[in-house]
């Protein structure tokens, strides 16, 4: 008992180094190049065979189908990318999960894992010491490199040999005698397997191990394998529950394109099993199977070989059917009429384990906080133009937009206070920082234009109106206001120049200057006019207000990046 406990330690050890070196690896290339992939999917708005390259690209990369998944949902949320393309994005990082499979199979078997290992961990530590932030993210990689293929060798030498342990051998083999129900038997087992290590490449790294220790034969390993596509979409739709609209249909469009896959060929293995033996054989002619790896890992190639042949295949099979499988989830999972699509998903499925590549939901988040601020500064000014009209529903609206800007910018700090503390580049933790206090200063702006608001309807309904000449004063002061706020509005996706802060200090001289004449006026009429006191303080409280406006619009364009010229 004591021995098998010690035994499940090691095993769990060394899938645990194998784990933390994938995502070391992971996370230091999305330090290294989390703005350039960001880039690369933004543009990548053309079509769903785009969708499928980029989504190979960005996986093969970070060696994470996860992680590509959540910036799938990401973007699709922000509205960068439609269903449709997205799971074209998702098609292609299926693809590029199997790069692993092939890593795992023709260097993890053939060499002495840890001759390698150990020299490249001691670079990569060595280059973390280092000065310069992308040496340090360089070492990291190395690093979690290194650890890769050290937890890679622990993990086969710690399954235990097959001839010391017969009678485990034969209760897997006890499983291969119902027929298609033992297939069916192991691809639950493959399942269950991904749920529980929450990663499809440790389960496809345990899978090729035990193959390649003679646990596990050809039939038994494909099932398991197929088994492994299924688990790792559940455990995207686990975390997408508690999301939004986007990204429960992301991730059940990546459940129906695996599940289907699987489907067909479960229905076809046979003919499919006896292709990839073909295959295989067919390539030796043109390929050095023998000098990539030994006899025993001869079963690791072919299984590999299986994995890339089944989603490529399946690629090819459903591609055509892409709008019809966008059509099915959309469907499937219904919009919501809560007002919570403006909502961070990944606030509520607490999954940052890309932050770098989800940052762009924050930049949109900043957009639409300022495009918030502009309308309600449009229909304030509306509603004050009309006194003698009925403007209750305008107030409505702006009351609506009020409490969405709160909302909006309590959840975005907490969304940039998460991503700074997950793994990003120093890049984008300073443009979080900074996107923090633009979020502060453009619901300051709202608030302004909430309270300018209420007041100007307190003077209707009172009747505290001033000279038809100030009113209109205050109007063609407020479009100077409003010609400020549309400046800042137009740099929120975008970095501010030289020329832009210069515009942006003659806009706030130019609406002080108007603010101290506008006073002036006011404090002459009451002198003239001493019965309307009460509405031209009213009158005053707007035209201050607008001068806070102003402020906090200079604020927004201090706190944005700046363009270096």
């Amino acid at each position: 008992m004591y021995d098998t406990f010690l035994l499940l330690l090691q095993v769990l050890g060394a899938l645990g180094i194998f784990i933390f070196g994938m995502k070391l690896m992971s996370e230091s290339i999305l330090k290294l190049s989390g703005e350039k992939l960001r880039s690369i999917m933004g543009s990548m708005t053309t079509n769903r065979f785009a969708g499928i390259i980029t989504g190979f690209f960005i996986t093969c990369l970070v060696q994470s189908s996860s992680a590509t998944t959540v910036m799938v949902v990401s973007f699709v949320h922000a509205q960068l990318l439609n269903l449709t393309q997205s799971i074209g994005v998702i098609m292609g990082a299926n693809l590029g999960t199997t790069i692993t499979a092939w890593i795992v199979s023709l260097f993890g078997f053939k060499f002495k894992v840890t001759a390698i290992a150990v020299p490249i961990i001691g670079i990569g530590v060595a280059l973390s010491f280092l000065k310069g932030v992308k040496r340090r993210h360089l070492g990291g990689f190395l690093t979690g490199f290194g650890l890769l293929f050290l937890g890679l060798g622990e993990l086969k030498n710690s399954v235990p040999d097959v001839k010391s342990n017969t009678e485990v051998l034969e209760w897997l083999a006890s499983f291969s005698q119902y027929g298609f129900a033992s297939i069916i038997i192991f691809v639950f087992l493959g399942t269950l397997l991904t749920v529980v290590v929450q990663s499809s490449s440790a389960a496809m790294a345990i899978t090729l191990t035990m193959a390649n220790l003679g646990w596990l034969n050809f039939e038994q390993s494909i099932a398991i394998i197929l088994g492994e596509n299924i688990g790792t979409t559940i455990t995207a739709w686990l975390a997408s529950l508690p999301a939004n609209t986007a990204a429960k249909r992301a991730a059940r469009a990546h459940f129906m394109f695996n599940i289907i896959g699987v489907i067909w060929v479960l229905i076809l293995i046979v003919p499919f099993s006896n292709f990839i033996h073909w295959l295989y054989d067919f390539s030796t002619s043109f390929l050095p199977w023998e000098k990539l790896g030994s006899e025993r890992t001869d079963l690791t190639n072919k299984l590999a070989l299986f994995h890339t042949t089944f989603n490529f295949a399946n690629i090819i099979l459903l591609v055509a059917f892409v709008p019809r499988i966008a059509t099915l989830v959309t469907r499937m999972v219904k919009d919501k009429d809560t007002g919570q699509e403006g909502t961070f998903q990944y606030l509520h499925s607490y999954n940052l384990r890309a932050g770098e590549l989800n940052f762009q939901e924050a930049t949109r988040a900043v957009q639409r906080l300022g495009g918030i601020t502009q309308e309600m500064f449009e229909k304030f000014i509306d509603v004050y133009e009309h006194p003698d009209k009925d403007m209750s529903s305008q107030v409505k609206e702006l009351n609506a937009l009020e409490k969405e800007s709160n909302v909006l910018t309590d959840e975005l700090t907490e969304y940039l206070i998460r991503c700074t503390s997950d793994e990003v580049s120093e890049e984008t933790r300073e443009r979080a920082f900074s996107y923090m206090r633009v979020a502060s200063e453009l619901e300051e702006i709202g608030d302004c234009c909430h309270r300018m608001t209420n007041r100007a309807v307190r003077r209707y309904k009172k009747n505290r109106l001033v000279t038809d000449a100030a009113e209109k004063e205050v109007i063609q002061f407020g479009k100077l206001v409003q010609r400020f706020i549309e400046l800042y509005s137009s740099k929120l996706d975008s970095e501010v120049s030289a020329a832009d802060m210069e515009m942006t200090l003659d806009f706030e001289q130019a609406i002080n200057e108007k603010r101290k004449e506008l006073r002036k006026r006011s404090v002459g009429r009451m002198m003239e006019s001493p019965d309307n006191v009460k509405g031209e303080l009213l009158y005053f409280d707007i035209v201050n207000t607008f001068e806070r406006i102003a402020n906090h619009a200079r604020n927004v364009m201090q706190g944005l990046p700046k363009k270096i010229d």
